[in-house]
């Protein structure tokens, strides 16, 4: 009796597909995720599953019990959830909306529940609860362990540049002190200190860097937006920036309005014109650098330039400069992040990054940021 209730479900499964499927539809759109999806994403894979049930209701109802799940429609369902923003408790709840539907269906057509039929049905949906959490919570411990490395990569490669000009300036103390003659031994101890820690410093960064290869600059970031005065960010960094453009006598030019409000992530921000004048530093001895903004639109869209007058780059790099460990082949030393930092960066304010540039006349980097409003 229990086989033939077995099987009366699995043919009813097979001939409600449809109907089956639009009551399950109708109740999940209550879950927060789910309510702004298109049926064909929020169907997915349970119309595969649905089918995948009738055959494992029908193996069930023999000796093979132990094989009732064949397909692998719940693993995929549960990678496609983690795109589709659900979290771990909305996706077992689908699968037991989808129980609960099966059962409305069973008592519909006067089919008992109860016994061996229950326990086939709980066996197979409970399998599939499983493979769909299990791939589900495995897809976001990826996430958040690349997302870790990203920030860890980008911290260590900002540090970069604040550490060259501490470098640098301790290097130009030396000079000064022994051109001088004001060097004294604990002058010379504390310069030997700070260059040791510099270089310590500079090798637990590179070690960082390296081993964090498999940056992912797509992940999201977490923005914290304010006004703030534009104008002295800039001149603050160009403060900072003075030793590693004063050893090549490049002179940097802010040409921001003293009165210029921007709304972004002021952190942020800092760390994409640290990236940018950093980069023009480096193509641009003996140049000039110049740091504009602007308002655009009547939306109070915001556009920022970093310009440069230096060795500017070839059209088939310009296509490539801001993916990820893109480097150039005649500097040594990049690891290609600093200009993947800015795209990523300008995108997370929903932003836009450009380059124009012409070999032997200068590069011009440009990036957008809409208004407060948007």
């Amino acid at each position: 009796m229990a086989i033939d209730i077995i099987d009366a479900l699995a043919q009813l499964v097979d001939q409600e597909h449809d109907a089956l499927l639009a009551e399950w539809r109708a109740q999940v759109r209550a879950l927060p995720a789910a309510q702004d999806l298109d049926a064909p994403t929020l169907n997915d894979h349970i119309p595969h599953l649905l089918t995948e049930l009738a055959i494992a209701l029908r193996v069930g109802s023999g000796e093979t019990i132990a094989q009732a799940l064949v397909g692998d429609s719940p693993p995929t369902h549960g990678l496609q959830r983690v795109k589709d923003a659900f979290n771990i408790e909305e996706v077992v709840a689908e699968y037991n909306i989808l129980r609960g539907c099966i059962h409305n269906l069973a008592e519909r057509n006067g089919l008992s529940m109860q016994g061996r039929p229950f326990h086939v049905l709980n066996r197979v949906l409970d399998g599939a609860i499983g493979a769909a959490v299990q791939s589900f919570a495995t897809q976001k411990a990826i996430e958040v362990q690349q997302q870790r490395e990203q920030y860890l990569s980008f911290v260590a490669h900002d540090l970069r540049t604040p550490l060259n000009a501490i470098s640098l300036s301790v290097r130009v103390l030396e000079t000064r002190l022994a051109r001088d003659c004001n060097e004294t031994p604990q002058a010379t101890q504390m310069i030997k200190i700070l260059k040791r820690n510099v270089q310590h410093m500079e090798t637990l960064i590179s070690k960082v860097i390296e081993e964090n290869t498999n940056l992912v600059t797509e992940v999201g970031v977490k923005l914290e937006c304010r006004d703030f005065d534009l104008w002295p960010l800039v001149e603050s960094l160009i403060h900072d920036l003075h030793p590693v453009a004063g050893t090549s006598t490049t002179r940097l030019i802010n040409k921001v309005p003293e009165d210029f409000v921007a709304y972004a992530d002021a952190s942020l921000l800092r760390r994409v014109f640290q990236n940018l004048i950093a980069n023009a530093i480096a193509y641009t001895p003996r140049g000039e650098v110049i740091i504009g903004a602007r308002k655009i639109g009547a939306a109070g869209d915001v556009e920022c330039f970093v310009q440069d007058n230096g060795g500017g780059i070839s059209p088939e790099r310009c296509q490539t400069v801001f993916a990820k460990h893109e480097t150039d082949p005649e500097k040594e030393g990049g690891l290609g992040l600093g200009l993947a930092i800015v795209k990523t960066f300008v995108e997370a304010h929903n932003g836009v990054v450009t380059v124009e540039s012409e070999l032997g006349v200068g590069s011009t980097f440009r990036f957008t940021l809409p208004g407060r409003e948007k």
